[in-house]
């Protein structure tokens, strides 16, 4: 029996138009209540809308809806979103055929709504009864209109019901075990493509500020040369060799100059001379 609920507890299974998808409910309140514990991310809650009925789920095939790698809520929400559009229209169909005939007064009547939504849209408030669920977000809820009995769809669904003994808590724990060890490498190869992005950004800042000094280098030079060759680079070196000699010679002959002046004896005075 499935941990938690009671020992005639039955929770029953169909076999859907595609194999993907696994569809379970409860057969009353109670089961209902015990079921919303144990629901996963990629669950599709489905209800009579106005009138009670069995909790109808469609779960999603694996890796629909993988929250490993959500940064925030609006990833997450539009992740919901893609997974609940994803679903066919054949197997909508045959979920609100499923749900309007498990309903005790939805199945007497010729057209009900269904409503359905993500599992993780539901809010169980201690104030509600047994079996009694909300929504998170209202407008996160999506509402087929005036539904009738198909009873092809209806007939070919009862067939395959079966009951099956289920651990649901355990494949839970199971399921967001899996989901946190990923979560967890997700994290780590995200800082590692942090750290490698840092890294890099700073090897373009240095080879930035190098190319930046080889241009400037370059630029200063460009009047200098008029054909690039290197019999010309050569004859400037050797004309700035020549300049910078006879500089030399010209600041050493200054310099001789102020010394000898300075060694020349200074004039008599003329004061106290007669004619």
């Amino acid at each position: 029996r499935l941990r938690g609920l009671p020992a005639a507890a039955m929770v029953f299974f169909f076999t859907c138009s595609d194999p993907r998808y696994v569809v379970y409910m409860g057969r009353d309140k109670f089961e209902n209540e015990e079921l919303l514990k144990y629901g996963w991310p990629e669950d599709i809650w489905f209800h009579v809308d106005k009138f009670s009925s069995a909790h109808v789920y469609l779960r999603l095939p694996p890796g629909s809806v993988d929250m490993s790698q959500c940064k925030d809520k609006a990833m997450a929400k539009q992740m919901l979103l893609d997974a609940v559009a994803s679903v066919p229209e054949e197997i909508l169909a045959e979920m609100a055929q499923l749900t309007k005939e498990n309903s005790i007064e939805g199945s007497k009547k010729s057209e009900v709504d269904i409503v359905y939504t993500p599992y993780l849209n539901l809010k169980k408030e201690e104030r509600m009864d047994v079996g009694q669920v909300g929504f998170k977000d209202e407008s996160f809820r999506t509402l087929m209109k005036n539904v009738s009995r198909d009873k092809d769809i209806v007939k070919r669904l009862e067939k395959t019901r079966e009951e099956r003994n289920v651990d649901f808590a355990r494949e839970k724990d199971d399921r967001d075990s899996d989901e946190r060890m990923r979560r967890r490498k997700f994290i780590e190869e995200m800082k590692q493509k942090e750290k490698e992005e840092a890294r890099k950004h700073a090897e373009e800042k240095e080879l930035k500020s190098y190319a930046a000094l080889q241009n400037l280098e370059k630029t200063s030079n460009l009047e200098a040369s008029k054909t690039g060759t290197i019999e010309e680079c050569k004859q400037i070196e050797e004309d700035f060799m020549w300049a910078a000699r006879g500089a030399d010679a010209r600041a050493s002959a200054a310099a001789e100059r102020s010394s000898a002046l300075r060694r020349m004896p200074a004039p008599r005075s003329l004061a106290g001379c007669t004619q």
